[in-house]
């Protein structure tokens, strides 16, 4: 059947030097480092992890950031060697399309659109409101929601969606180096709360490392959707503590690793991509978890982790202000701020690198995948994602559907990862310039342990989850089957093979 036909790798390369829808190759290492520094290291460094120690790992939230990360990396080396052997823009969806087909291609480039989409718009919105705790710092009122009769506006996300927007459109190199300038500037900051964390730790917080389990109350059909799906389907008590609350805490931690996916997404963009992109995405993931285990250390040592689960919405500025430091909640008010400034330029390149891949391929309008002729950008399409996301943004409560970023990377992580086996079985004669080792272990293993992470998110987020891939499908049947460049082809060959039959 069409639904599953396979695009050839060089097909999608070939796609990719059209003229007049080509990007322009000027990344280095460097940049692509900076850049999942940039996406990684966000506002969520100074929360996410409090919110696990504190209602999930106890102390033991190093080893559930340790746990995400190994998890992040198995599947990054799927990541890199499917970007190696098809170095083009997409990431993901391109990877799906080469080895299981279109139908599930369309339904990764549509979870890969929930998992940039939402987190921009997410992201953008917490920028506004940490630009007004800023604002408040230094005395000057400024509320991050606007009023306007029956509608709420926040405001900030049109303006840092505006500005990198207006940079992406203007070139990625560009955008790459204001990028790097930010990325520096907040790393800085994380050393700076780490050392200054240090001081106030105490060995006691650290005991005991794995705190025993604990039954948790639920509460009724809301108690139920908030449950993971481990503990729905298994009919296991929900438990905080223990060492299932280590790995709970790692599917929340999760959140901090994501990003690194959009990196792959930039491979049309890449000098070199055979060498460039290994070295930067890895280089990238170890600079972050480094700064992630030195911030989980100096968390869970400063207070105990029962003071942080007794906290409302426990972050680390919560720590200081319990060891009388009030004012580093300032230094984190505009880490924060500096940190999610970046991550929305980096989400918002890869959602439009994307969208612009399915809309090579016909299964989004193809006039969206049009570049700029001056600065090789897809500068319509930059700009009618950026008008969108700032509207959702500024108008929604989309901060509800937090774990639906989650949801829909880690579904592209275990495609990607299965991918690999496909892609050495069906194309022997490829030889990326990075392979996996050990052969089917890593991805097989990187596969079950993001399935695993699946079950631990929300009933809730699964069952939106199931609504929106419901979407895709009436999306896919309705339009993206019908004008798919690979099922037009297969039609004419069709009927060109018929029209031969007929002549003679």
């Amino acid at each position: 059947m069409s639904l599953f036909r396979t695009k050839p790798i060089e097909s999608s390369l070939a796609d990719a030097d059209e003229p007049g829808r080509r990007l322009k190759r000027s990344l280095t290492t460097w940049d692509l480092m900076i850049m999942g520094v940039a996406v990684a290291v966000g506002a969520g460094i100074f929360s996410v992890g409090a919110r696990a120690a504190g209602q999930f790992s106890g102390p033991a939230v190093t080893l559930s950031f340790v746990l995400a990360a190994i998890t992040c990396a198995l599947a990054i080396m799927c990541y890199a060697e499917f970007a190696t052997a098809i170095p083009v823009a997409g990431s993901a969806y391109v990877f799906t399309y080469a080895t299981m087909g279109e139908l599930a291609a369309w339904i990764i480039g549509w979870n890969l659109i929930l998992e940039l989409f939402t987190a921009a718009a997410v992201i953008a919105k917490y920028w506004g409101i940490y630009l007004s705790e800023v604002f408040a710092l230094i005395g000057w009122d400024v509320p991050a929601t606007l009023e306007l009769g029956v509608i709420s506006l926040t405001w900030g996300p049109f303006l840092i969606v505006a500005v990198f927007t207006f940079l992406l459109v203007m070139g990625t190199k560009l955008s790459a180096q204001v990028s790097n300038v930010f990325t520096i500037i907040k790393v800085g900051v994380v050393l700076f709360v780490i050392v200054a964390g240090f001081f106030y730790v105490k060995a006691e917080n650290y005991t005991p490392f794995i705190p025993d389990p604990v039954p948790t109350a639920t509460d009724g059909s809301s108690g139920v959707l908030q449950q993971s799906l481990f503990s729905f389907l298994t009919g296991a008590a929900p438990a905080q503590y223990g060492l299932f609350g280590v790995f709970a805490g790692a599917a929340i931690v999760f959140f901090a690793f994501i990003g690194f996916d959009v990196v792959a997404t930039s491979a049309e963009e890449v000098k070199d991509p055979g060498k460039t992109l290994p070295r930067g995405i890895f280089a990238g993931l170890a600079v972050v978890t480094l700064l992630y285990i030195g911030v989980s250390l100096a968390l869970t040592g400063m207070v105990p982790y029962t003071a942080l689960a007794a906290a409302e919405d426990p972050n680390l500025a919560t720590a200081f202000a319990l060891v009388g430091n009030t004012g580093a909640a300032s230094v984190i008010a505009v880490g924060s701020l500096i940190g999610l400034t970046t991550v929305i330029m980096v989400l918002l390149m890869g959602l439009a690198r994307v969208v612009l891949a399915m809309s090579r391929d016909g299964l989004l309008p193809r006039s969206l995948s049009r570049t700029s002729d001056k600065h090789a950008t897809p500068a319509r399409l930059q700009i009618l994602l950026g008008v969108l996301v700032a509207v959702v943004a500024g108008f929604t409560r989309v901060d509800v559907l937090e774990e639906m970023i989650n949801i829909g990377t880690l579904s592209a992580f275990v495609v990607v990862s299965l991918g690999i086996l496909v892609l050495r079985k069906k194309r022997p004669d490829l030889r990326p310039a990075f392979r996996v080792p050990f052969g089917p272990v890593i991805p097989v293993l990187s596969a079950v342990l993001c399935l695993y992470l699946m079950t631990n998110l929300a009933v809730e987020t699964w069952i939106y989850f199931a609504g929106w891939l419901l979407i895709g499908f009436l999306l896919y049947f309705a339009y993206g089957q019908r004008h798919s460049r690979l099922n037009e082809k297969f039609h004419d060959v069709a009927a060109a093979g018929a029209g031969r039959d007929t002549a003679v």
